[in-house]
């Protein structure tokens, strides 16, 4: 398993555990909310039968303690009302407020359809004389949007800290890479001064020795990978300069490296000249870890075209091939560092891609299209003046 495959398992398993604590949190919730209900529909039948007893007392009748049943009740709105549907008094509401008729009228509308059942007063007799509606009070509504204020703030600091390590793991990487592209520029200069030496030597002895002509050539190859890691390890100088001849370069010294089986080809809408701030070394290297990659999906033998096109204020290069393709779901992935199809490779490849052109050149780097079996366009886009 591959370092982008181990990142999205423990996304996938924060992610349910996330689930999991917040439907755990609704649930009890729930059942707590249920149960303080019937205890205050329980607190509202005792008031009901303390209000039956003290319409129906007699005059020798102890009615204190009923009198303390209903006084005790602070927190559950009660509305009274007669057999036509009039308010005749009612406990825990703004008194100035009921004092609207149209306020009274849609506070009972809302307490007859939050709860259907009512508590009936009746006399004597058992003729119907009122009824009592109620509704929640303060502390049960509060409850019911607790848990969704709680998963707000989880999920409020969750991705507050997701952004923070992003950052700071962004940064952590680009300290690693400067301090990695440094160390290996450093570490190359030394031998290659010695091979160039050596070369020379081997030149002096015999003018015409092939072996030291090929010798000289890989060396200069050494440079130009001293060069471009010396620069992405510090901020690279963007110059103007003509993109049509960097890559007809670059893609013939791939297609001289790579079987004869695959065949090249450039297309430009100006053969000429197409300007653009680049940084020359760095943009090589874009252009054959792209080739490379292309050469790999389509397994040493198919078509691999790239087309060059220029608007007002952009290059637009196509790299296309007719190799595998790649699953939609893996179109930004395939940029992440650490993804990789191969058995052997670090998955760095289109990752460096990435970083040079966004972050050096500030431009895009994306998969324009693809189809399994088909092939893929991988679009680079190149801005024509600096930002």
């Amino acid at each position: 398993m591959n370092i982008y495959s181990q990142k999205r398992r423990w996304k996938l398993i924060l992610l349910i555990i996330a689930v999991l604590i917040g439907a755990t949190s609704l649930w009890y919730t729930n059942k707590l909310m249920k149960k303080l209900s019937n205890e205050e529909r329980k607190r509202i039948e005792l008031w009901a039968e303390a209000t039956q007893k003290l319409i129906n007392a007699g005059p020798d009748d102890d009615i204190s303690f009923l009198f303390e049943v209903q006084m005790n009740n602070e927190t559950i709105p009660v509305l009274l009302v007669d057999t036509n549907e009039n308010i005749i008094s009612y406990r825990n509401l703004d008194s100035l407020k009921m004092e609207d008729f149209r306020y009274r009228k849609r506070t009972l509308e809302k307490f007859k359809n939050n709860y259907k059942d009512y508590f009936v007063i009746t006399t004597e007799d058992g003729e119907e004389l009122n009824r009592i509606y109620y509704n929640d009070s303060a502390l049960l509504m509060q409850l019911q949007y607790y848990p969704y204020v709680q998963l707000f703030i989880i999920s409020l600091f969750i991705l507050v800290s997701y952004f923070a390590f992003s950052i700071a793991r962004k940064a952590e990487q680009n300290h690693v890479w400067l301090g990695m592209s440094k160390e290996t520029a450093h570490q190359l200069g030394t031998p290659i001064s010695s091979l160039l030496a050596w070369a020379e030597v081997m030149e002096l002895k015999n003018q015409d020795d092939i072996l030291a002509v090929e010798v000289t050539k890989d060396i200069e190859r050494l440079e130009k990978i001293t060069e471009r890691f010396s620069k992405i390890g510090s901020k690279p100088v963007l110059t103007e300069t003509n993109i049509v001849d960097v890559i007809d370069n670059t893609v013939a010294y791939i297609k001289y490296r790579s079987p004869e089986t695959i065949n090249f080809e450039i297309k430009y809408t100006e053969k000429k000249q197409i300007i653009a701030p680049i940084n020359k070394e760095l943009f090589e290297w874009v252009i054959e870890n792209i080739c490379k990659n292309s050469i790999d999906a389509i397994s040493g033998k198919g078509d691999i075209t790239i087309n060059v096109s220029q608007e007002q204020k952009s290059v637009i290069i196509d790299f296309i091939d007719n190799g595998k393709g790649i699953p939609k779901s893996k179109h930004k992935a395939i940029f992440q560092p650490g993804y990789t199809t191969k058995s052997r490779g670090w998955g760095l490849g289109l990752s460096l891609c990435q970083r040079i052109i966004r972050q050096y050149h500030k431009g895009k780097i994306f998969v324009k299209s693809s189809e399994i079996g088909a092939g893929t366009t991988i679009r680079v886009i190149i801005n024509k003046f600096i930002r």
